[in-house]
């Protein structure tokens, strides 16, 4: 298999201080440096090193990552000099969320011998109060992720389920359905992973994981009730667990050798128990946020009469936080050849035997980095720091111009996307601008890969066009238009709107912001250059990008924003519209 080792070069240039390039032609950090007017590389880097840095912790909805993540990109509109379009004449739209934590003052008790909190355990919050644990039994359940090596459903009842943490990092990609939870009925359960976790961080854990809106009613797992739940017992125990939810806990292994009357884990089988009986009690608080914030700004129109239309562009600021801490180098090679073998599997979800074939080359890693560097961050910098910035660069393009376009360009920088599409939802319930005064929206979500490597027909000139006909013939013409003028026109590919059987592509269409435009009769165009092997991984950053092709790609789409902006209003006249023009 491929190794680690292949994509750091030894090379460096007085460019970037020093700093060793891999094999992209990316250094691992980068120094931010001043944008300029025109869309080049530099920028585009300068500003997705900054977007998806380790500082901005993610940047998920409902954490203060999310917040230094918006700061940013409001910092950047105000130098600019755009118009503020959010709330009371900010650029923020501020969500009504609410934060969920855990604190100190929680206890867990074994045989009435107390934890230390941090020390020992911490438990992991969720959108609601987890129901206590009263003295239950402790058992050993086996390893997370794998049935093979686990206890059954029967023996984790009303229990402590006590797990070692996966082997593996878990795939990704498959959007199909979770499998079913098979400690459900468990009183709780505690994966022994967290001394991985430095103790100066471990509070972080129990600070705000989740955040929900206060709008938002309640819903189940998943969203609904699952298939088959019809009798009036087992929809009582789904609404129960909706209502108090099972506590997630962490355990150091120590602590957990402990509650089996051991100095060691090792050689424990699933299923072992030692008559030990816990109590947990969790203090949850609720807290209202300002940590899910939309960003909006206009850049006004040329002309009198069409500056009062609008040119909607958007993105989403947010990306999934933190996670379990693991070796970055590691996850990154076993992220690459897992994408490989799905390349050659037709992009057809994995089995657990084909995962299990994987094998990553520590020495190779060991000779290059020692020391294992641990990364528990979701950087997010193609998801979706790619677009984030792209529209930062549109932005600071247009500002320059010397005659800008007729209709005023609206940039949107939609929250809590990860979430459920839910800032785009509530800007379009919440408009800050007359919707039907909305001519088009351009939605831009992960467009900084697309190479060969990454997804089935990608390359340099890859580019995926996503709903341009299905709302408005007349946009998609638009778009294919402005693309045959580059000087080097890109390959643009429409294959996502039709069905595809690969695993984790079910329903682009309908899985990014610009959906909640087209519910509201707004024709959209989606640009997007496929999911990869790092999606929703830690190894999701900067230096992973392909900073040639993402700059060719925000070029076009800046043309194709302006081109918006100064031709005739797009029709609702597609293949299937969403729902019916707002406007006749």
């Amino acid at each position: 298999m491929r190794r680690i080792a292949a994509f750091l070069l030894l090379a460096s240039t007085p460019a970037f201080a020093q700093e060793p390039l891999n094999a992209y032609g990316n250094p691992r950090t980068l120094a931010p440096r001043p944008t300029t007017a025109a869309i080049t590389e530099a920028d585009l880097q300068t500003r997705v090193y900054q977007f998806a840095d380790d500082s901005m912790q993610g940047r998920q909805v409902g954490r203060l990552g999310n917040k230094k993540g918006t700061d940013y990109i409001a910092a950047e509109l105000n130098r600019l000099g755009l118009v503020p379009a959010g709330d009371d004449g900010t650029y923020f739209q501020v969500l009504p969320y609410h934060l969920h934590r855990i604190t100190k003052h929680s206890r867990f008790t074994a045989n009435g011998t107390p934890f230390t909190w941090l020390r020992d355990w911490v438990a992991i919050p969720g959108a609601r109060a987890p129901r206590p644990v009263a003295e239950v039994e402790v058992v050993f359940g086996g390893v997370a992720g794998d049935t093979t090596r686990q206890i059954t459903a029967a023996q984790a009842a009303g229990k402590l389920v006590v797990l070692l943490p996966a082997d593996r990092p878990a795939p990704q990609g498959n959007f199909r359905g979770a499998a079913p939870n098979r400690f459900a009925d468990a009183a709780a359960v505690a994966t022994v992973d967290l001394d991985v976790v430095p103790l100066d961080r471990r509070d972080q854990l129990a600070s705000p994981d989740v955040a929900t809106m206060s709008v938002t009613q309640p819903r189940l797992r998943g969203g609904v009730v699952q298939a088959g739940a019809v009798d009036s017992v087992a929809l009582l125990r789904q609404t129960v667990a909706m209502l108090a939810p099972q506590a997630t806990l962490r355990l150091t292994r120590e602590a957990a050798a402990r509650l089996f009357n051991r100095t060691s884990l090792a050689g424990l089988v699933p299923g072992a128990s030692a008559g030990t009986r816990v109590t947990v009690t969790t203090d949850f608080l609720t807290l209202p946020s300002d940590y899910a914030r939309n960003v909006v700004a206009i850049l006004p129109g040329s002309d009198p009469a069409l500056r009062h239309e609008y040119v909607a562009v958007g993105a989403h600021n947010d990306h999934v936080g933190f996670a379990t801490p693991v070796d970055k180098d590691s996850i990154r090679a076993f992220n690459v050849a897992r994408n490989r073998m799905l390349l050659a599997n037709d992009m057809v979800a994995l089995t657990p035997e084909q995962i299990a074939r994987i094998r990553v080359n520590m020495d190779s890693i060991r000779r290059v980095h020692p020391v294992a560097r641990l990364d528990s961050i979701n950087n997010g910098a193609d998801d979706d720091g790619s677009g984030s910035m792209a529209l930062l660069e549109i932005a600071e393009a247009i500002q320059a111009m010397p005659v800008k376009p007729k209709r005023s360009v609206l940039f949107v920088w939609h929250t809590g996307e990860e979430a459920g599409l839910v800032g785009a939802q509530y800007f379009t319930s919440n408009p800050t601008v007359p919707l039907d005064s909305i001519v088009a929206q351009i939605n831009i979500d992960m467009i900084g890969r697309g190479r060969a490597e990454d997804i089935p027909g990608g390359g340099p000139d890859y580019l995926g066009v996503v709903g341009a006909d299905f709302d408005s013939r007349d946009l998609g013409e638009l778009v294919r238009r402005v693309n045959q003028r580059q000087s080097r026109p890109l390959a643009l590919d429409n294959k996502y709107d039709t069905t595809l059987t690969w695993s984790g592509y079910n329903n682009i269409y309908g899985r990014s912001d610009h959906y909640m435009y087209a519910l509201k009769g707004i024709p959209i165009a989606f640009f997007f250059t496929g999911l990869h092997g790092d999606y929703h991984q830690r190894s999701d950053e900067p230096e992973f990008l392909d900073y040639p092709h993402y700059t060719r790609i925000t070029r076009y789409i800046n043309d194709v924003v302006t081109e918006v902006g100064n031709g005739p209003r797009p029709r609702i006249n597609g293949t299937r519209p969403a729902r019916k023009p707002l406007t006749p």
